[in-house]
């Protein structure tokens, strides 16, 4: 079953700044350039239009695995506000981004990771 996209507007994001947010929130526990290795979170490389939870190489939750996401913009979007309220279940321990232009640039650059 897959989940139908959320009914939101991502913001234009900013590239530059979300490369910062990266390395300032993510790149602790997630790679995202190609070919990158699995931390205590999956690459990120190439996320977009993914099934959730099916990153080779990581041991995802049921709740990831199960949850219908294929990862999209908007997907995205709602998930870095609160990940454990979107998938509940999830092993993601992130207390999230509550400011939509931080979650827009973070987007941004994570979109610029792939192929």
């Amino acid at each position: 079953m897959v989940v139908a996209e959320p009914d939101v507007e991502v913001p234009a994001g900013n590239v530059k700044k979300g490369a910062k947010i990266f390395k300032a929130k993510c790149a602790q526990c997630h790679s995202i350039e190609k070919g990158g290795p699995t931390k205590q979170g999956p690459n990120l490389y190439a996320i977009f239009g993914k099934q959730s939870g099916s990153a080779e190489g990581f041991p995802y939750s049921a709740a990831n695995k199960e949850s219908g996401i294929i990862w999209s913009d908007k997907h995205m979007f709602q998930y870095l506000i609160n990940p454990k309220t979107y998938i509940p279940g999830t092993k993601m321990v992130f207390a999230g981004i509550k400011k939509d232009q931080e979650r827009a640039d973070l987007i941004a650059f994570m979109a610029s990771n792939t192929d």
